[in-house]
């Protein structure tokens, strides 16, 4: 398997912890070079390690703003 290179060119926030350490982050991401897109993932301290998430386009996450404004929670 190839090896994935990427660069956090800024972290927006945190979204939650877990007991072992890890955060729940949502950072501007460049994956293998490419455009920087939106990531929600959960990583280890020093962003050693990261576990499963999902990319964005800035467009894909104007969409989800909007789906999430219109919800009642």
């Amino acid at each position: 398997m190839a090896e994935i290179k990427y660069e956090i060119q800024e972290n927006i926030g945190t979204l939650g912890d877990s007991s072992k350490g890890w955060t729940k982050e949502l950072n501007l991401i460049s994956w293998n070079g490419r455009d920087p897109k939106y990531d929600i993932r959960d990583w280890a301290p020093e962003h050693s390690k990261m576990g499963k998430g999902i990319t964005l386009s800035h467009e894909e996450l104007k969409k989800l703003k909007a789906i999430l404004n219109e919800m009642e929670l």
